[in-house]
């Protein structure tokens, strides 16, 4: 029986033993997905305490509770481990670590290339290896694959490589790991017919492309997508602001067209662990071929200094009570990159506090998912909601709509409210409102 045989039956029998590096908000609902399948899975992470917290059942990722995890964990399904060595057991070995940008926003793949180096050196013959880090094209032809083959390993006969892309969205509950279609590139035909077995276990849809290459591409394509186009509708806003128009007013309106246009809002930045990144990586890789990636360049430039245009607005709405932003009680609701959810990575939220810190002034900060910003550098303390921390803040900036907030207990409460994201659109107040 040829190994790649021997692999796809214990997938399909469910005895494939699946390893998983980087057990973080896209490793740790891989794993609980696979867990439930009835595979049993070793997860490795290099932080002793979220490996602590797993093998006691805690989950430390907002998407998977305590109790989806502590059974799978009490049966034996999921164990997590901080040693590599425990990869040996495993006939498919997932890679679902970071890949952040240096301040020069060239690509960080040093974890990606530490994880390929300890898998070599435990041995990735007879396994599947799929990365599924967001990465520049060619990454795993050029990074994975040299390492893999050094013993005489052959790629579609003795081990087997591919890239499928992770697509978790933090928060969200509409689609969910089986139903979000999955993309698969292997680096040969049996490449790809062993990883479209494993996900096909888990994922309603997989969905195979020609290349890990293309597949690496289509991640960047859906975050340039994004991040483009949030620019637009940014730089729309800074457009409507000139006019003397409303720009949440000409979005609603243009979303009503029920073909050729899809809504996006304006907002104080982008946000998270792909849109503000992502992009990049294939700008980066294209410099290398001596081609400038206009739209990724200026979607950045745009989306960058929104922080700046919201300090203008906070500015302008404090000038007008004959208030400095010097001196000023600023109090910032939610300080998350997206609504409902705890996590800040590249949270605008983070640049307008400190901008406003720079110019003097006393901020405090309300989120119902975040109650520390030290992790993230800010010395900025938490403020409990209240009718007197309204009162007492001479400027509210509503920076997060999260749904947890009474809009209308904040409207009736705070005496001047930036409103960068339409939350208290329709809600009357007693307060001035002025808006993105």
């Amino acid at each position: 029986m040829s190994i790649k045989t021997n692999l796809i039956e214990k997938i399909e029998d469910g005895t494939a033993v699946i390893g998983i590096v980087g057990m973080g908000y896209v490793g740790l609902p891989l794993a609980v997905a696979f867990a439930q399948k009835g595979f049993r899975v070793v997860g490795i992470d290099v932080v002793p305490d979220k490996v602590a917290a797993l093998n006691q059942g805690h989950s430390y990722v907002e998407d998977i509770a305590d109790e989806t995890l502590a059974p799978l964990v009490a049966q034996g399904l999921i164990r997590a481990s901080a040693e590599y060595d425990d990869l040996a057991e495993a006939d498919v070995i997932s890679i679902c670590v970071p890949t952040p940008l240096r301040k020069t926003k060239d690509p960080d793949i040093s974890y990606i290339i530490a994880a390929a180096d300890e898998i070599a050196r435990v041995g990735g013959g007879g396994k599947l290896i799929v990365l599924e880090s967001t990465t520049y094209p060619g990454t795993t032809e050029e990074v994975i694959v040299p390492r893999l083959i050094g013993n005489g390993d052959v790629v579609g006969r003795d081990v087997f490589v591919a890239f499928s892309p992770e697509r978790i969205d933090p928060g969200r509950t509409d689609y969910t790991v089986w139903t979000t279609p999955k993309v698969i590139g292997g680096m040969t035909p049996a490449c790809l017919e062993v990883a479209l077995a494993l996900y096909g276990a888990i994922v309603e849809k997989p969905t195979p492309v020609s290349s890990p290459a293309a597949a690496e591409m289509v991640k960047l394509l859906e975050n340039t997508f994004r991040a483009v186009n949030i620019a637009l509708v940014n730089e729309v806003a800074l457009m409507c602001d000139r006019l003397g128009l409303d720009v949440w007013e000409v979005v609603e309106a243009a979303a009503t067209k029920p073909y050729g246009f899809m809504k996006f809002t304006p907002g104080p930045g982008v946000g998270g662990h792909c849109i503000p990144l992502d992009p990049h990586y294939l700008s980066w890789k294209l410099k290398t071929l001596n081609y400038n990636a206009r739209f990724i360049e200026l979607a950045s430039d745009v989306n960058s200094h929104m922080p700046d245009y919201v300090m203008s607005k906070i500015a302008d709405a404090l000038n007008e009570e004959r208030k400095a932003i010097n001196g000023s009680r600023i109090l910032i609701l939610g300080v998350s990159y997206k609504p409902n959810v705890g996590d800040v990575r590249e949270s605008p939220a983070l640049d307008v506090i400190h901008l406003l810190q720079e110019r003097g002034a006393e901020v405090v900060f309300h989120d119902p998912f975040v109650n520390d910003l030290t992790p993230e550098g800010l010395t900025c303390e938490a403020e409990a909601f209240s009718e007197d921390a309204l009162n007492r803040a001479d400027c509210v900036v509503i920076v997060t709509n999260h749904a947890a907030y009474d809009w209308p207990f904040v409207a009736e409460h705070a005496r001047l409210i930036v409103d960068t994201r339409n939350a208290l659109a329709g809600v009357a107040g007693n307060g001035r409102v002025v808006r993105l």
